[in-house]
């Protein structure tokens, strides 16, 4: 109800009217009239003003109220309003009996009005008795005759519809008015801002308040004295605390409201409202309320004149949740879950939108059908299409509550630590945890739970899942410990070698008996029964043992995985990870070793086939792992087979998008980001690692994996011309468990390159050092990986340290060649060519040719500007013109693209090094700073004389791309052409 002192703004229409009706009643004109309104709105203050009004002009007032509690309360209103004139009209209305037909008091009051007009006042008529309905509806039809005016007010639609509301013939010869009340507009909630809080309101301030309480005056003058009790300025920076404030009281109303409400079927009703008025239609929502014997739309009409249902839709109050949130907390716990419970089984049979069961779901007790467990998982995936990631572990959480299948129960685990691993982490930790420790998970559930505790940073879990069988702790022949022990009872008919050989997955394992045995073909004839009770026997416990020693080869490589992103190995109580099997059939098994070659530089053959290998299904039909699958794609960039590599990346990427896995997808895109900057595409990185940082972003991101997606970020900052990003990249400090992990090293690389590109050397070659003291630590020696030794090399040149620089790149060319991939080979060829004062043109023209078969594009292309500008002083040029143009002419090509920081200006130039009686340089122009590395590259080679259309074939870009960049240069520059260029040639060069 609206408080007594209420403004009457923007009721200046209905004050006019009213004023109107009680003129006219002096001049003996009867009227009718009834003001109308959700509640809130003002109807009865405007009815006590216009009675304020009648008074001061001597009419004469009668005035009474209706209300819920005296609905059933014979003749209440008509006691109310012949009181004054009958202090004992109440006990004869109440005491006394019934007469049918009988109108108390009413002949009396007709009498009394032709000496004075009379203004009956009755408020809230939705809550009239009948019998004081009856008694109404007489005197409206008399009104005729008398100098008397009914005024009336309602909320919504009155549960028996007065007569006088819509006009008859009998109230023909009186005006019959009715007043709609609309809500306030913008304009008068300033002006109750304004009157209320002494002071204008922001602009902000006063349409937060407009919409949060949809203009009723009543709670826009509750809320801003509740406002202005707490001392706050009606200013926009107030705004949240505001509507705190008009939840809380609009909640408030509704509590008074339900608690006038006295009948328990509409309680009922209001209640089945609150938790499913969305979703089902009323009459579905008066079944849910049980059976009643009250109709339906005197049930619509209670809950409307109660002001806690609205017109629209049948549905319950709709500006917020507020009033459903309090309906619902008059319930007790328990009867609200089973409730919701009931609301959900009814709608599952009128086919509800999954979510919208789901949502009911949320807040039931157990229903303990299959179909509950059924539609949370598809509300999980419609939660998670919509990006709602909150609400989808909430859909899965509640199915745990039902009753499961001990397999099915696992798969829910493990399906909601998967989004867990983005939203809370320790949470799916600690969900993870379980399933690994639990003995009954099904086929493959352990595996995978310990592969996202690897996605997620966690590699305790590798550990806490550790394979406690035979020979699994690092035995010098790992397959024989997986030989399974002959059962008891079994005879000689199943060897245990040619067991064990089926087990582990031996393609030359015999796949039955020898039928060409007499004992054996004998044996088989006497007893055909038992043998063949005997083989099905058989054939499901080798079945069980080939899942447990898939299972213990996948723990194996996962543990091996968990090694290498932390070495925890030299902690006191850490025992050593144990070998990965040699004979082994687990594609994840292939993945970690190709890894493993890869990281040792050797077995360049063995490492493309085993990586390959880790795509394959698995025999035994288990379900890939990822994280295996990732670290084959690693070892298929190192042994230059890239493209394979972003095709098995694109499959991975569609299998998480399928199973809604973030941290997969994150993890798959950082990868794929790794591949492009190796392949010289710094804004296809840049768009991947922004899409991996939606899906997974950095603050959720793991301890272990910031150097390497930091590494990332700078190098594709860098390559994409935007060093003050790199460098705020670069200062930003890592947390201390980073610097525990092989992921360390990426980052120290990337900080190296930095330093180059800045000039920088002593800084470089500290970095490139600490680089490969970490990889070496981690037993990472192939050059492929990361060519720290060719880069601290060409820091050392730059600095004098020749004899360091040839140490570090002549191993670096030893341990490429044992390799064997034309890019790493390629590269440290290309170091040595720098750094060594013999023949350095003919090492030049070694890297070029070794580089122009592999996909390292932005080396060749360095590798070409440096033989250049050797050849250059050796007037030789054509040379290297020759070597671009059979570049050119090759078909097809792979893809070239460097490895990380590769694609930067080129270092310290080709030469004596400074200070060993080299002619000094040129220092670069002023401009040269400012250029980005594609107009590096493209303003080196058209100072060198190559032609557009050259440059465009060497760099793999479009004429008119080379066009654009040397419009570019030419304005950073401040030159006019091509001849200023090249007058510029050595300056760049030995900048």
């Amino acid at each position: 109800m609206a408080p007594p002192d209420l403004p009457l703004f923007e009721r200046d229409r209905e004050q006019a009217v009213l004023s109107a009706v009680i003129g006219e009643l002096r001049s003996g004109r009867p009227a009718l009239v009834t003001v109308t309104g959700e509640p809130g709105l003002g109807q009865n203050e405007l009815l006590r003003w216009a009675a304020g009004q009648a008074r001061d002009r001597g009419v004469h007032v009668l005035a009474a109220r209706a209300t819920s509690a005296e609905h059933e309360l014979r003749y209440g209103v008509v006691a109310q309003l012949l009181a004054p004139e009958d202090r004992d009209i109440a006990t004869r209305l109440f005491v006394a009996p019934q007469r049918p037909g009988g109108l108390p008091g009413l002949n009396h009051l007709l009498t009394a009005c032709h000496d004075r007009p009379t203004l009956l006042v009755v408020q809230d008529v939705q809550w009239l008795d009948p019998a004081s309905l009856r008694w109404l509806e007489a005197l409206a039809r008399r009104l005729p005759r008398a100098p008397l005016a009914l005024l009336t007010s309602t909320t919504g639609t009155a549960i028996d519809r007065p007569e006088w509301s819509v006009g008859t013939p009998l109230t023909g010869l009186a005006s019959t008015i009715e007043l709609a009340l609309p809500p306030l507009t913008t304009s008068g909630v300033s002006a109750a801002v304004r009157t209320v809080c002494g002071v204008p309101g922001d602009t902000d301030f006063t349409d937060a308040l407009a919409q949060a309480t949809r203009g009723v005056p009543a709670v826009v003058h509750e809320v801003l004295l509740r406002f202005t009790r707490t001392g706050c300025a009606p200013r926009a920076e107030h705004v949240e605390h505001l509507r705190a404030l008009t939840a809380e009281v609009v909640g408030d109303h509704a509590a008074q409201a339900l608690s006038e409400l006295r009948d328990p079927v509409a309680v009922d009703v209001l209640r089945a409202l609150a938790v499913c008025g969305d979703l089902l239609d009323f009459p579905l929502v008066c079944t849910l309320a049980g059976l009643h014997p009250v109709p339906e739309a005197r049930l619509r009409a209670t809950l409307m004149a109660s002001g806690l249902l609205t017109p629209r839709d049948g549905s319950p109050p709709g500006h917020d949740a507020v009033v459903r949130a309090r309906i619902l907390e008059e319930m007790p716990a328990a009867d609200r879950a089973d409730l919701y419970a009931r609301a959900a089984r009814l709608a599952q049979r009128v086919a509800v939108a999954d979510q919208g069961i789901a949502e009911l779901l949320l807040r039931a007790r157990p229903v303990g059908a299959p179909w509950a467990v059924a539609t949370l998982r598809r509300g999980f995936a419609a939660a998670l299409r919509s990006g709602r990631r909150d609400r989808a572990t909430a859909y899965l959480a509640r199915a745990l509550d039902e009753p499961l299948r001990s397999e099915e129960r696992a798969r829910v685990e493990l399906q909601l630590a998967s989004v867990q691993m983005v939203t809370a982490p320790t949470a799916a930790e600690r969900r993870l945890h379980g399933l690994i420790r639990s003995t009954g998970t099904g086929t493959g559930l352990r595996s995978q739970a310990v592969d996202l505790c690897l996605l997620g940073g966690d590699t305790r879990a590798a550990r806490l899942a550790r394979p406690t069988g035979p020979g699994t702790l690092g035995d010098p022949a790992p397959c024989d410990a997986d030989v399974p022990a002959p059962r008891r009872g079994s005879g000689t008919g199943s060897p245990p070698g040619r067991r064990a050989r089926a087990v582990a997955g031996d393609a030359t394992a015999p796949r039955g008996g020898n039928t060409s045995d007499p004992a054996h073909r004998d044996g088989a004839d006497e007893h055909p029964e038992r043998t063949a009770t005997a083989d099905n026997d058989a054939t499901v416990g080798d079945r069980h043992e080939l899942a447990t020693v898939s299972e213990r080869h996948e723990l194996i490589a996962l543990l091996r995985v968990a090694r290498f992103l932390r070495h925890e190995e030299t902690c006191p109580g850490v025992p050593p990870a144990p070998a990965l099997p040699e004979h082994s059939h687990s594609p994840a098994v292939a993945g970690v070793r190709a890894w493993e070659h890869a990281m040792a530089g050797v077995h360049l053959e063995a490492s493309r086939r085993l990586a390959r290998a880790a795509f394959a299904p698995d025999p035994g039909g288990r379900p890939p792992l990822v994280t295996p699958r990732l670290f084959a794609c690693r070892a298929l960039f190192l042994t230059d087979d890239g493209d394979e590599a972003e095709a098995h990346l694109a499959t991975l990427l569609n299998e998480a998008h399928r199973q809604r896995a973030a941290i997969a997808i994150a993890h798959v895109l950082a990868v794929r980001a790794d591949l492009h900057l190796r392949h010289g595409r710094p804004d296809a990185a840049a768009r991947d690692l922004a899409a991996a940082e939606a899906e997974l972003p950095p603050a959720r991101l793991h301890p272990l994996f910031v150097p390497y997606w930091a590494s990332l970020n700078l190098v594709a900052d860098l390559q994409n011309g935007r060093p003050d990003r790199a460098r705020e990249i670069a200062a930003r400090p890592v947390p201390s468990l980073s610097e525990e992990c092989a992921t360390s090293a990426y980052l120290l690389f990337a900080r190296g390159v930095l330093a180059r590109s800045e000039d920088d050397p002593q800084r470089a070659r500290a970095y490139f050092r600490a680089c490969g003291r970490w990889l070496l630590h981690y037993g990472c020696v192939n050059p492929a990986v990361l060519p720290w030794r060719s880069l601290a090399a060409e820091a050392a040149h730059a600095l004098g340290d020749d004899a360091e620089a040839l140490r570090l790149t002549r191993e670096e060319v030893r341990l490429a060649a044992r390799w064997g991939t034309r890019s790493a080979l390629g590269r440290a060829e290309l170091g040595l060519a720098v750094v060594i004062r013999e023949n350095r043109t003919e090492h030049f023209r070694a890297a070029v040719a070794t580089l122009s078969e592999s996909p390292a594009r932005t080396d060749y292309t360095r590798a070409v500007l440096e033989l250049a500008s050797a050849e250059s002083a050796e007037a030789e040029r054509r040379t290297a013109l020759a070597l671009t143009s059979r570049r050119a002419s090759t078909a097809g090509g792979v893809a070239p693209g460097p490895l990380p920081g590769f694609s930067q200006a080129p270092p310290a130039p080709a030469g004596v090094p400074p200070g060993r009686g080299a002619a000094p340089h040129p220092r670069p122009p002023a401009g040269w700073p400012a250029l980005s590395p594609a107009e590096h590259e493209t303003a080196l080679l058209a100072a060198s004389g190559l032609a557009n259309r050259e440059i465009a074939t060497t760099l793999s870009v479009t004429t008119r791309a080379v066009e654009l960049r040397l419009s570019g240069v030419y304005r950073k520059l401040r030159i006019r052409g091509r001849e200023e260029l090249r007058a510029l040639r050595y300056g760049p060069e030995g900048g």
